[in-house]
């Protein structure tokens, strides 16, 4: 929008109240004219009903998979492309079918005489496991089915059925494999109770509970919950009563008021109850009187939910009413209300110069534009403003900035601390860059730089400096720190697997793995801003930043083919937690200096 399209406070003000006392008589009649009792419970009950279809269409899918794959095997059976004389083909064909059906447990196809080929799922972790199986003396469960199946040749559900060898309750669907009125076996595809309650698991939420009830019954066939009630099942008990299970809302149920369907506009096919939960929560159930649409399975699907779902919209209608006197009140605050709503930029802005002003500048979110030109010059400046710093932040240590202007000053003035300084270096880089372009060489080593100060940074370590491909880190300073050793070597063993996890990467992409150094050794330093008045630096100075760096050059001779080798001297391993693993590595002499450095290398757990 251009300047001259900006609009002023002032005249803004007045043009907006008018208008703000004309809208508030028009809602008034609009609410008056639009709102009505018998709309809002349609409105209910047809949301109900949508929520009821899509729970059903939930296993419907799943239903329809089992039939269809039932469909296909008796069409192949009858085909003659599988046979019971080639049953290691019949297990490699179940194997594919079960496998993408994560809520079938089991699979069998049997012959006339019950024998045949068995994949089982298995509840417990899902592996797939298949081979020969002889019904009468394996799974003699299933016999009754096949018994069944030798005497009708449509498809059926069974009742639910308790399997001793499994300790669980499954249902069966049979398809009964006849040629020219000749029954030749059975192909079954079973259910447990836990894969069909994993259904009601996947699709209820905090609020809405969804199970399945057996037709005429109150025994329940899947809820989320039921898996901690498994242990009751038996031959006498295949399924639990409602009120054995460990929804304390639901094992009420037959205690529940029933309520008529028309007060709620609710289908006829549909069961309506309330009731309280333990809290003293008002809740509803949707229970189905008969589902003609699971397949043939013998269940009816149930809902419970906050009695707010249908309630709320009968008060909001009230509340509708109570709005639409105090939008009268309301016209009359308007004026304070609008001053509020253009002063909230203004709030949001002096809210994002708290956070600049900590440096934390990516909780930042642009402010946007206004119509109101004071507004908007606001928001274009701070925006550039904040631009501005987040350049200025690519150069300076941020944790530095920020320790310093908590403390109320902008200055670090040397001072002697003990800190732990650590070096790294990429082993062999100048051959490996040879090869590389300009802008190849500088993606490689931005993002190699990127990887190790992420891990600098997690562990609370202030970056020096990069130099070329490597990087030299403190601890100790600015924040004053008992042990600086422990972050530091926590830190470079961070860096080991981060570079494996990158080298794995470039493996895959058939690049060169990149090996690393590093080096990490404590004393005291002197730290603080060096340099010149117009130019400083806050940095580390001393023998012990020497010593660090000969570390990381000492591991090419302690190891060559290391991946990543992190040496340490002996002040850092002696302050380190027994957990990491260390190589005693003896004393080693190094550049500049005649006494020998106890070395030591960290290695990862």
């Amino acid at each position: 929008m251009h300047l001259r399209n900006k609009l002023f406070i002032t005249p803004t003000l007045a043009t907006v109240i008018g208008t703000f006392v004309v809208i508030t008589a028009a809602a008034i009649l609009i609410i008056q004219a639009v709102t009505s009792e018998r709309v809002i419970r349609q409105l209910g009950g047809g949301l109900v009903d949508l929520g009821m279809d899509s729970t059903e269409a939930a296993f419907v899918e799943q239903l329809h998979a089992v039939t269809e794959t039932a469909d296909y095997t008796h069409a192949s059976w009858a085909l003659g492309e599988l046979s019971f004389d080639e049953p290691e083909l019949l297990i490699a064909y179940i194997y594919g079918a079960l496998a993408p059906q994560d809520r079938v447990s089991f699979m069998v196809m049997v012959d006339e005489n019950g024998r045949g080929v068995d994949v089982d799922r298995g509840d417990a972790d899902g592996k797939l496991e298949g081979g020969r199986t002889d019904l009468a003396s394996e799974i003699p469960s299933l016999t009754r089915l096949t018994g069944k199946a030798s005497r009708q040749s449509t498809p059926f559900w069974s009742e639910p059925l308790y399997m001793p060898s499994r300790e669980h309750t499954y249902f069966i669907y049979t398809t009964p494999l006849y040629d020219k009125d000749k029954y030749h076996g059975s192909f079954m595809i079973g259910m447990s109770l836990e894969r069909i309650s994993d259904i009601t698991w996947s699709i209820s939420t905090e609020d809405i509970i969804v199970f399945l009830m057996k037709e005429k019954s109150e025994e329940v066939i899947a809820h989320p919950l039921l898996h901690q009630r498994f242990e009751q099942l038996s031959a006498t008990a295949p399924l639990l009563h409602v009120s054995q299970i460990s929804d304390h809302f639901l094992t009420n149920f037959s205690e529940m008021q029933v309520v008529a369907n028309e007060d709620y506009k609710i289908a006829d096919n549909l069961e309506l109850r309330t009731g309280y939960d333990r809290e003293g929560n008002k809740r509803f159930i949707i229970l189905e009187k008969k589902n003609d649409n699971l397949k043939g399975l013998p269940a009816r699907i149930g809902v419970h939910f906050p009695g707010e779902f249908l309630d709320q919209p009968l008060r909001q209608l009230l509340v509708a009413i109570v709005v639409g006197l105090g939008l009268l009140l309301l016209s009359l605050l308007g004026a304070i209300a609008l001053a509020r709503r253009i002063a909230k930029p203004i709030r949001r802005a002096a809210g994002s110069a708290k956070d600049v002003a900590g440096l934390n500048l990516e909780a930042f979110e642009p402010l946007p534009p206004s119509v109101i030109r004071e507004l908007d010059d606001l928001s274009s400046g701070f925006n550039a403003m904040v631009g501005g710093l987040n350049a200025f932040n690519r150069y300076v240590p941020r944790t530095l900035v920020q320790k310093l202007l908590s403390e109320g000053r902008t200055e670090a003035p040397p001072e002697e601390r003990e800190v732990a300084v650590l070096f790294t270096d990429i082993v062999g880089f100048t051959s490996a860059s040879e090869g590389m372009s300009a802008s190849e060489t500088a993606a490689f080593v931005n993002h190699h730089l990127s990887i190790l100060g992420a891990e600098i940074t997690n562990h609370g370590g202030t970056i020096d400096k990069y130099i070329g491909d490597s990087v030299m880190a403190f601890w100790g300073a600015p924040d004053h720190l008992d042990n600086p050793a422990e972050p530091a070597a926590g830190a470079a063993l961070a860096m080991v697997e981060a570079i494996v996890r990158d080298n794995r990467d470039r493996a895959a992409r058939n690049e060169p793995p990149v090996r690393v150094r590093i080096g990490i050794h404590m004393g005291p330093l002197i730290v603080g801003d060096i340099g010149a008045p117009g130019r400083v630096n806050y940095t580390v100075i001393g023998d012990t930043v020497n010593i660090a760096a000969r570390l990381e050059s000492l591991g090419k001779e302690i190891d060559r083919t290391a991946e990543v080798i992190v040496l340490v001297s002996g002040e850092i391993a002696n302050r380190l937690n027994p957990d990491i693993l260390q190589q005693q590595i003896g004393p080693q002499m190094v550049k500049g200096k005649a006494e020998p450095i106890d070395v030591v290398r960290l290695l990862p757990g």
